[in-house]
């Protein structure tokens, strides 16, 4: 006698895969430079510290770390990183790139206009 599969003739349920990431070993780093290029195969990001992100004229930027990668990974990236911002977002407001319009017109030490915590 044959034993038969109970789940025979109807479609497997999609496995769900977990990825654990190990980042015991990861060493943290801070950037405010990223330059992206890429040859015919692969992407490369440079990342870096610019101490002064708004000086005019030439500035010379140390790259720290360099991530190169296929563009199928470099896609799975640009969603992840999409959909991070998105939520981000969603939860905080609006990202304003244009540092000028993210300043407020306020300069430095200025002090806000209108109530600053009425104590009675």
């Amino acid at each position: 006698m044959s034993e038969q599969n109970p789940a025979e003739g109807q479609p497997q349920a999609q496995q769900q895969t977990e990825v654990h990431v190990d980042d015991t070993g990861a060493l943290p780093s801070y950037s405010n430079f990223c330059r992206v290029t890429a040859t015919p195969e692969e992407v490369i990001l440079d990342f870096g510290l610019n101490p002064q992100p708004f000086a005019t004229g030439r500035q010379d930027v140390k790259a720290n770390q360099r991530i190169v990668m296929n563009f199928y990974t470099s896609k799975r990236l640009l969603t992840a990183l999409g959909m991070t911002i998105q939520r981000h977002e969603s939860t905080f407001g609006s990202i304003e790139l244009d540092v000028r319009r993210r300043a407020g017109g306020q300069q430095a030490g200025a002090r806000p206009s209108g109530p600053q915590g009425v104590v009675e």
